[in-house]
């Protein structure tokens, strides 16, 4: 067998698998697992999604790279409503899920070796692996000022964060941007849980980097991923957006043509039912919401401290010991969560508490952390 240096060689293993055998643990506790590991939606899609869906299921021809202008403009429009941002069509660019963005966007953007990318100190893995796809450096850190004149290229932001919850203040955001433009480095806030925020005050709530308040007059230089997979129960219709500077998305847009990334037909028509309807994400939230109060109260009545976590779908909890002892602590009381170190080294002595489980398995892990069993 011809034996090829492939990419997956350079990459790092994949996280999850380290969880599966103490899945298995957990599998074993007499009332099942609890799986608060991965934040996958367990409740339905909304019904106005299905039926666009169907509706739309004659698509004998090819799709357009760009989206439709229906779609772009649903977006659009949702971005004037929730973000306070006006974004014209041209700048906005479906993707096929936003993972899929962020693993890429790196070598899109035409990134190598001797270009560097920020991510936060805590962050999602695969902010990294689109790096490292790309062979470009990376550079974990939340204070990009501290970086002083260091050569950056590209600069990820997460807020509301995975795995913390955590809010970005508005004059941090300002900060970046400022500090950025400053040095040409391109700036990309993921807001996958924008609507996702736990306290009810405004000025508690998540601020787009794409709002004029931090951005000024002018997107450049910026770029903000969203997605549906959350806040419409719709990961496995893979579908998102990217928008901002409008040279960066032209860009994007004919890269991807050439490399047939493209949103399927259907899949557009359901996601302008989804950005055009609120109602269905004000249902979802709520659920989400009492989900975590129940989790939240177990967890400190258990003895654990919780961190930040003022949005998102997450908790970020600690006993104060090394996050796999909590692990496996849990998974006897057939409890399966993230270990903080998925997620950079500083999560050492966390874990990451998904609110994604039905009412009743919430209630399940609420009664064996309140019993001890």
């Amino acid at each position: 067998m011809t034996s090829i240096g492939g990419l997956a060689e350079r990459l790092p293993d994949f996280p999850w698998n380290a969880l599966v055998p103490i899945a298995d643990v957990a599998r074993t506790h007499p009332d099942g697992i609890v799986d608060l590991s991965v934040g996958t939606p367990v409740d339905p899609t909304p019904d106005v999604v299905r039926r666009a869906l169907e509706s739309a299921s004659d698509a004998h021809g090819y799709p357009l790279t760009a989206g439709t202008v229906e779609l772009r403009s649903s977006m659009s429009a949702w971005m004037q409503r929730q973000l306070g941002a006006s974004v014209d069509v041209d700048d906005v660019l479906p993707v096929i899920g936003t993972k899929e963005l962020v693993a890429w966007l790196p070598t899109m953007l035409g990134l190598g070796a001797t270009d560097t990318v920020v991510i936060p100190e805590l962050a999602y893995p695969t902010y990294a692996v689109g790096a490292e796809i790309a062979r470009a450096n990376v550079v974990r850190s939340d204070d990009t000022i501290s970086l002083g004149p260091a050569p950056v290229s590209l600069v990820w932001i997460n807020s509301p964060a995975n795995p913390t919850g955590q809010i970005i203040p508005i004059e941090h955001l300002r900060k970046v941007v400022a500090w950025a433009r400053e040095r040409g480095a391109l700036v990309v806030s993921d807001e996958c849980y924008f609507e996702l925020s736990w306290f009810d005050r405004d000025e508690d709530s998540p601020v787009s980097v794409l709002n004029p308040a931090v951005c000024g007059a002018s997107t450049d230089g910026i770029l903000a991923v969203h997605s549906l997979s959350k806040r419409s129960n719709m990961a496995g219709y893979r579908l998102g957006f990217v928008a901002g500077d409008s040279g960066v998305v032209e860009s994007l847009r004919e890269v991807r043509k050439h490399a047939g990334m493209i949103v399927p037909a259907p899949i557009q028509a359901a996601g302008i039912a989804a950005y055009d309807d609120d109602l269905h994400v004000q249902v979802q939230r709520e659920r989400y919401r009492a989900r975590r109060e129940i989790l939240l109260e177990s967890l400190l009545g258990a003895g654990f401290t919780v961190d930040h976590s003022e949005g998102a779908l997450y908790l970020w909890a600690t006993r104060g010991e090394p996050c796999w002892d909590t692990v496996k602590w849990l998974a006897h009381r057939g409890i399966l969560v993230a270990p903080g170190d998925f997620y950079g080294p500083k999560g050492f002595a966390h874990v990451r508490v998904a609110l994604t489980a039905t009412d009743e398995r919430v209630a399940a892990a609420a009664s064996r952390l309140r019993t001890g069993s």
